[in-house]
């Protein structure tokens, strides 16, 4: 089995080569096996592996998003240092805006 090295907001994680994200139809239709007989509900360990699975795709999934906010603030903040310098420069030759 290979791994693979995932980076997200807080470092990395190994996963499998084999392992693909969860999608949400995915997580729609999950069914789990009924647990053995003369017991009701669901297996325990098939529900906690599922769960682990979700936790995790929506932990890369919130890194993801905080990364792509903090990009996004710092290209706001440069783009507002541009316009700035450009007013500037503009102001220094006497431009008429």
């Amino acid at each position: 089995m290979s791994l693979r090295k995932q980076k997200t907001g807080t470092g990395s994680t190994y996963r499998s080569g084999a392992y693909t994200s969860l999608l949400p139809w995915q997580v729609r239709e999950r069914r789990f096996k009924p647990v053995g007989f003369r017991r009701r509900g669901l297996d325990p360990d098939d529900v906690y592996a599922f769960l682990d699975r979700v936790a995790g795709d929506m932990a890369n999934v919130y890194a993801a998003l905080a990364a792509s906010r903090r990009d996004t603030a710092a290209l706001k903040d440069a783009l507002r240092r541009w316009q700035s310098d450009q007013g500037r420069i503009g102001d220094a030759r006497g431009d008429q805006r």
